[in-house]
This record gives C-alpha cells, sequence and structure tokens, in this order.
C-alpha cells in the first residue's frame, strides 16, 4: 500500500491535488456552488470553458460513434445474412443458428472486465483500434465459412475482439463528462446503434444487385463489405481514438489541469495515478449497487438483443419481400435515434434519470405489446417496432450512463462499468433462443418473455433508485462520517463514489 507523501509525489499535473480535494470536501457543495467553483477555476487557469468542452466533443465523441457503429453493424449483420439465404447455404439444422448467436456472448462476457483493466496498461487508442482491425478481419472471414463450426468458430473470436468496445467506450466517456454533462453525450454514441441498426437494413438492400458476382452470394457480400470498412476505418481510428484526460493528446497540460480539477468537484478524485492492484477490482464486487445496476442491464438487453436480430425477419413476414424488409428495417432505428436524442437533452437539463428510464421502459412495453397483439393488423404490428426500438435504445443509454456516472474513480468506473455491460450481456444468449423459426409469425412466446424483462427492468431500477435514496441519507451521518476518517488518503480515493461528501445521482 502506497503512503500519503509517494501519492502526492505522482500528482505530477497538480502537486497540490491532494489538499484541494480535502478542502473541496470540507462539507457538501450544492449544484450551484459547485458550478462557482469551476467558473473560479476556469479564471484561474485561463479556460474558457465552453470552448474546451466543444474541443472534448468533438475530439472524443465522433471517433467513439465511429468504433461502435463499427462494432455493432459486424455483430448484427447476421440477421440480415439469414434473409439472404446463409442458413440453407451453410444447411444449418433446428437450433445451430440461435447456437452462433449465442456463442458469441461467452467470450463478449468474460473479456469485457478483463479489457477495461488493459485500458489502463495499454494507451486506449492502440488496445481498442487494434480490436477494431481484428474483428473486421474475421467479418470478412465469415464471408467463407462452409459449415457450422467454421461460423462458430468466427463468433467466439467476434466476441473476444468486440469485448472492449462498448464497455471501453463508456469507460473512457465518464472520465471526461460530469453527471449534468454526460447523457447527451452518451445517447449520441449509444444511437450508433440505431444509425447501425438502420444501416445495416440499408447496406443489405443494395448489396442484393451483387448476388453471384465473382461466384459470392448475397449474404457473403454483406460480411466482405463491412468487414472491409471496419478493418479500413480501425487502422484511421488508431490516430482519431482519445486516451483518457491525463493523456489526451489534444488537450494542452493547462486544460488537463483545469479539467481534472473540475472533475474532482464534481465526483472526486479519479485515482488515475494510482496503481491499481487486483485487490482493488475485487473491493468493487462487494458492492450490492454494482448487481443491481447489472440486473437493470440485463432485463433490457434481452428484448433489445431480440429485436436487433429478428426485426428483419419479423418485418418479412408481415409480407414484405426479402429487399423490402431490409428497407422497412429502417425507419424503426431511425425513430429511435431522435427519440434517445431528445430525452437525453431533457434528462441532463432536468439533472435526472429515474422518469426518463422509466418512460423508456413504458414506450417498449407498449410497442411489444402491439407487436403481439396485432393480430392480422400488419400495420399496428410495424407501428409496434418504431416503439420497441425508440424505448429500448434509449433507455439502455440513459441506464448505462446513469450507473456509469455513479461510480466514481477510475478502478469503481473501470470494473463497475464492464460487470454491468458484460453480465447484461447475458441476457443476448436468452435473446437468441426465445424466436424460433417454428413460432413464426407471431412469436408469442418470445415476445411474451420479452415485456416480462422489460417489466423486471422497471421493477429493478425502481430497486437501484431506492438504494440510492438510502445511500444518500446515510452519508453525512455521525457513524459513516467517523468510519470514513478513519481510512487512509489510498483507500478513500479508491472508494471513490463511498465517500460521505458524493452524492448520487437519482
Amino acid at each position: 500500500m502506497s503512503s500519503i507523501p509517494s501519492l502526492e509525489k505522482k500528482y505530477e499535473l497538480d502537486e497540490n491535488i491532494v489538499s484541494d480535494e480535502k478542502q473541496s470536501h470540507d462539507s457538501v457543495l450544492s449544484e450551484s456552488e459547485m458550478d462557482q467553483k469551476v467558473k473560479l477555476l476556469a479564471e484561474e487557469h485561463n479556460i474558457n470553458h465552453k470552448k474546451l468542452m466543444w474541443k472534448i466533443d468533438l475530439c472524443v465523441v465522433p471517433p467513439f460513434c465511429l468504433l461502435y457503429f463499427l462494432a455493432f453493424l459486424d455483430r448484427v449483420n447476421i440477421s440480415n445474412a439469414k434473409i439472404y439465404g446463409m442458413q440453407a447455404a451453410l444447411n444449418l439444422q433446428k437450433q445451430q443458428f440461435n447456437t452462433a448467436l449465442t456463442v458469441f456472448f461467452v467470450p463478449y462476457i468474460v473479456f469485457e472486465v478483463i479489457s477495461n483493466y488493459c485500458l489502463k496498461i495499454v494507451k486506449p487508442h492502440a488496445w481498442m483500434s487494434t480490436m477494431i482491425v481484428l474483428f473486421g478481419v474475421v467479418t470478412i472471414g465469415t464471408a467463407f465459412v462452409k459449415t457450422f463450426g467454421g461460423l462458430v468458430a468466427t463468433r467466439v473470436l467476434l466476441g473476444i475482439f468486440e469485448a472492449g468496445s462498448f464497455p471501453g467506450i463508456f469507460y473512457i466517456l465518464a472520465n471526461f463528462y460530469t453527471k449534468r454533462e454526460a447523457q447527451r453525450r452518451f445517447s449520441i454514441f449509444f444511437s450508433c446503434t440505431s444509425v447501425a441498426g438502420g444501416c445495416g437494413g440499408a447496406i443489405a438492400y443494395r448489396l442484393y444487385d451483387l448476388n453471384g458476382v465473382h461466384g459470392l452470394s448475397a449474404w457473403q457480400w454483406i460480411y466482405v463489405v463491412e468487414g472491409t470498412i471496419s478493418a479500413g476505418l480501425g487502422i484511421i481510428l488508431y490516430f482519431l481514438i482519445t486516451d483518457f484526460p491525463e493523456d489526451a493528446r489534444y488537450l494542452s497540460k493547462n486544460e488537463t489541469t483545469f479539467l481534472k480539477k473540475k472533475l474532482e468537484v464534481y465526483s472526486g478524485n479519479s485515482g488515475f495515478e494510482i496503481k491499481q492492484t487486483f485487490k482493488d477490482v475485487l473491493e468493487v464486487f462487494k458492492d450490492p449497487m454494482l448487481y443491481l445496476g447489472a440486473l437493470i442491464y440485463f432485463c433490457l438487453i434481452v428484448p433489445s438483443y431480440s429485436y436487433a436480430y429478428f426485426a428483419p425477419s419479423i418485418i418479412k413476414l408481415l409480407g414484405y419481400t426479402a429487399m423490402n424488409a431490409q428497407a422497412h428495417s429502417i425507419y424503426p432505428w431511425l425513430a429511435s435515434l431522435g427519440f434517445s436524442i431528445i430525452l437525453a437533452f431533457i434528462s441532463d437539463f432536468h439533472g435526472i434519470r429515474l422518469p426518463y428510464a422509466i418512460l423508456a421502459a413504458c414506450v417498449a412495453i407498449a410497442g411489444l405489446a402491439m407487436i403481439l397483439g396485432g393480430g392480422e393488423h400488419l400495420h399496428v404490428k410495424y407501428g409496434g417496432c418504431f416503439l420497441v426500438a425508440s424505448g429500448l435504445y434509449t433507455c439502455m443509454p440513459i441506464v448505462v450512463c446513469w450507473i456509469s456516472l455513479n461510480f466514481s474513480g477510475h478502478i469503481r468506473k473501470s470494473v463497475g462499468t464492464a460487470f454491468v455491460i458484460g453480465f447484461g450481456n447475458i441476457g443476448g444468449i436468452i435473446a437468441s433462443f426465445i424466436f424460433p423459426d417454428n413460432e413464426a409469425p407471431d412469436y408469442k412466446k418470445g415476445l411474451g418473455i420479452c415485456i416480462g424483462f422489460a417489466g423486471l427492468a422497471i421493477f429493478f431500477i425502481l430497486a437501484y433508485f431506492a438504494i440510492l435514496v438510502h445511500r444518500n441519507r446515510n452519508k453525512m451521518t455521525a457513524a459513516s462520517l467517523a468510519k470514513w476518517e478513519s481510512y487512509d488518503e489510498r483507500t478513500r480515493i479508491m472508494k471513490g463514489d463511498l465517500s460521505p461528501y458524493i452524492k448520487y445521482l437519482y
């Protein structure tokens, strides 16, 4: 365990960082007091705050949007390939297609926490861009598999290489923005899921014209084209992806110092300079708040991945041809994009998450009910697709942003975000098996399960809110303060949001 003097020596960006933190935590500051303190910091460091935030936005968010667009595109293109005959071409029997969907999640779940931990060892821009290139190469290889075994192998590799993309992005984003700034950035980034879902259908729609060219079927061209795009752009992203604020190449030393101090005002010391240990990782897993967050995301993933994988098939069964099904699958994703961003701005404006997360989940439940109960009314079912996509792909970024920003400090953000997303993706395994072909076109069981999980997500959201209220009320008790004062400086920093001086976001 490091001593206090050795810790202070490591804070090269500002030798007074430890004492500043103590001063800021003499009492719990209100939002207006924190804003005023940041304003004074900006004047002290001669920083144009608004201009700096625009600079960060342009350098941080777009590369991550592109990264996850590519990741999600390569993950769900199997549903578009299925429509164009991949299942028949590979002679997949019974549950083999669903098994191919499932095996992706096993390494994806296992490697997420490991990948986030590696981001403190290998620079994020090098680690994440390499993963993009590799899963682009694997996607190309999927076009040339001949058997079920070959498809499973490529799906496993995709799971490994994509494991670090989603939790890694949220982990890094959470280190640049305060709780009142983050949601709109998170949702704009997450909306790439909607764009990728729409573009996947649009690309597949156009690639049908290549069916038979150079001896490749349309489903093979989907993998070749999308994999080539991913691998090529991955090389470019090596120069564009940001590292953590302390190492960001586009920030001056003065800007870095101001940004660190600003974030400390709202969330305490990040502990970036402290060497993390395996014991620090295990400490995070003792927090029940971690598991509640994971259960929320798990419950949302089941209907979300069900929609992403099977929407083109559902739309096709409404009476559209394969090509028209691809085209009509685009529009619900576009509706989701608009709804998500609008709700994110409103949520940031009010500085709360709970009501908007529940609203989005209720919209999704309404859409699932329309698809389930639409019967012969095809337009009702198609309208339900708009509500499902809008509700689910709005609720997920709100929830992940809410949970991620409530974790303070590098170790808790890193492990907490990765575990929540990793555990949540177990839901993808369930989603892979609840829409079997023999239950088409109604999919009553699958849709009923999705409605159940969306309702359960609301229950866990309320439970998460309850534990936050309980903790906030108990933080300033004499017992909590006495216990906190008994910790050494390193322990306080590593405990992050457990500090009695940091209030959780509702």
